[in-house]
């Protein structure tokens, strides 16, 4: 994970948030990273992650919406980084609170209930945390330093990541879902729908951090067109500049310039003179008075042409 997106999981820990929101991020916490197995015929929930704030975070919101104390504890991953993993774990109250986040319901048997309950999110302010509680569970952004802008969710069932991209884009995010080997990955592209993501998760400082590097790359990007554009330009009046002073010098060496008319003598004796200068300082510099570029151009293509017939006279 980025250390962008390690930054914006800690910030988001420390939203307080009503607690009927408190259920809906609870929900979207268990449902993704909740593991639910049988022992001694009672089930035990186990809710891990790598983040020590989101482990207390976790441990508080149960411990406010339910009156209960999970047991916690830390186990370090045997692969790869390493990492501590945190687990807050629930033996004897874990149905009343996987039935109450309607993370499972009754009937003849306790079952998992599709996407998400939607008395879960009936409220905005729900909405909202129920999406901030996914992110701080398996979300991830990529650094705005980087080159390209991506924010995903990863849970590892079909009909739960179609019910968070169906409320993601209740909020017009364009969010999109993919499967991959471990799961389905909910994701946006747009650099300014991650913005908004950000804003509606209440990521405040995160946003502020995204914009701002948002605005120096596109400011970067601006003045790199302009530059290139600039130099493009610069490089076509170089050689425009430098095929009219060889013309110009064919002309003088096989007709000679005295046998010009007057006009055209004179842009051609002013250009060898100034072959640096622009169309429109050249018609600024003629004896006989100022001109306009295009009459310039005008009387610098009669120049073209004059070259091109003696070329094709020598050659033939």
């Amino acid at each position: 994970m980025s250390s962008f997106a390690a930054q914006t999981k800690n910030e988001l820990a420390r939203v307080e948030a009503p607690p009927c929101c408190q259920r809906a991020e609870l929900s979207a916490l268990v449902r993704i990273n909740g593991t639910i197995s049988l022992h001694r015929r009672s089930i035990v929930l186990d809710v891990s992650t790598e983040n020590a704030a989101i482990a207390r975070h976790i441990f508080t919101l149960i411990k406010r919406l339910y009156g209960v104390h999970p047991e916690v504890f830390v186990r370090k991953k045997v692969r790869l980084k390493k990492n501590n993993v945190y687990f807050n774990r629930l033996t004897a109250d874990a149905k009343r609170v996987l039935l109450d986040l309607k993370i499972l319901q009754e009937g003849e048997r306790l079952t998992q209930t599709e996407g998400i309950d939607p008395e879960l999110i009936k409220s905005l302010c729900c909405r909202r945390s129920y999406l901030r509680g996914a992110f701080m569970a398996s979300g991830s952004v990529n650094n705005p330093d980087s080159g390209s802008y991506h924010l995903e969710i990863v849970t590892t069932y079909q009909d739960h990541a179609e019910a968070i991209c169906r409320l993601m884009n209740r909020f017009h995010l364009h969010a999109k879902v993919i499967e991959r080997k471990k799961g389905y990955v909910i994701y946006v592209k747009e650099g300014d729908k991650i913005g908004e993501f950000l804003s509606i998760i209440g990521a405040h400082q995160s946003l502020l951090q995204f914009e701002d590097v948002r605005i120096m790359k596109d400011m970067r990007n601006s003045v790199n067109r302009l530059v290139n554009c600039e130099t493009a330009n610069l490089n076509k009046t170089i050689q425009a500049a430098m095929r009219q002073i060889e013309n110009i010098r064919l002309i003088d060496r096989e007709l000679g310039l005295d046998q010009l008319p007057a006009r055209l003598r004179e842009i051609a004796e002013v250009r060898l003179k100034h072959p640096e200068i622009t169309l429109t300082e050249l018609g600024q510099m003629l004896p006989s008075g100022k001109v306009s570029k295009s009459a310039v151009n005008h009387r610098l293509r009669k120049l073209d042409e004059i070259a091109r017939q003696l070329r094709r006279h020598t050659e033939g």
